[in-house]
């Protein structure tokens, strides 16, 4: 960077997992940054350990106070401040904006340097639609509320993106096959790190999975767009039926498959009933 950098407020992206994928851009701000805005400095520190950077760092969230607000703001006019989050994009699932829109009605100088991002690695491993998605950050910990915002987004032509964590994955998942239907999904974990993982499949085979599996590290969760297919036949709903009924009691089996294909759970455990009247699997 050739050029003198003025004062202002730098958003930084910083890595998500590999501390290789810093940028050169990054670093070389994050050299001259006066003030480090952090969620954790601990994180941050390890690094500017890794740069070899000793740097003034403050603790921001957009609860800050009116008083500390105006102190940064007032060292945004006159410094150089980096605003980063502990890893990824600033302000993606993160504090900042606030800060952003107040340095720009201030007229200071803000500007961006772009880099990783969870959201995006996740829709590019994930082997999904990419042409048109919509980032919907954490789902609420309550089914209910949970299943409220999923239902939604099931019109949406596009592919979702959600962040979610190893203990509620299991939930999550049966909630979005309950609300969205059996999409085309991925869970991609730990991405660039030594464990990252993406399974793939459907959202059935992804929360049996996920039912007891509690997988550790940063989760992304990425679902396929509603498909535009024809209506399933009665065979094709019943072979379903037969399929289900080898791992599931009747009730159980009803339910995933009228879920499934948007069928008649009453008479689908009806139709199970009777089978099984009759000596039929």
């Amino acid at each position: 960077m050739s050029a003198p950098v003025e004062h202002g407020l730098y958003i930084v992206a910083t890595p998500i997992g590999n501390l290789g994928d810093l940028s050169r851009r990054a670093e070389e701000i994050l050299g001259l940054a006066d003030l480090i805005l952090v969620e954790d400095s601990r994180v941050t520190g390890k690094l500017l350990n890794y740069i070899s950077k000793k740097k003034k760092m403050m603790v921001y969230n957009d609860h800050k106070g009116e008083h500390e607000r105006q102190e940064i703001l007032a060292a945004i006019g006159c410094k150089i401040v980096a605003l980063v989050s502990d890893a990824g994009t600033p302000l993606i699932s993160d504090p900042g904006y606030k800060l952003v829109r107040d340095a720009q009605a201030a007229g200071a100088y803000v500007t961006t340097i772009p880099g990783p991002s969870a959201v995006i690695a996740a829709l590019t491993l994930s082997g999904l639609p990419s042409d048109r998605f919509l980032f919907e950050g954490f789902l609420p910990s309550k089914t209910k509320a949970r299943g409220e915002i999923l239902e939604e987004l099931k019109p949406i032509k596009a592919t979702l993106i959600f962040y979610e964590n190893g203990a509620r994955l299991g939930a999550m998942l049966a909630d979005a096959l309950a609300q969205l239907g059996d999409r085309e999904a991925a869970v991609i974990r730990e991405i660039t790190k030594k464990f990252e993982e993406t399974v793939t499949g459907n959202l059935t085979d992804l929360a049996e999975r996920y039912a007891s599996e509690k997988p550790k590290g940063e989760i992304v969760v990425v679902i396929g767009p509603p498909g535009a297919a024809e209506p399933a036949s009665q065979t094709d709903i019943e072979m379903a039926l037969r399929q289900a009924l080898d791992r599931l009691p009747a009730a159980k089996a009803a339910g995933e498959v009228a879920r499934s294909f948007g069928a008649d759970r009453k008479q689908l455990y009806d139709l199970a009933n009777r089978w099984k009247s009759e000596g039929q699997k």
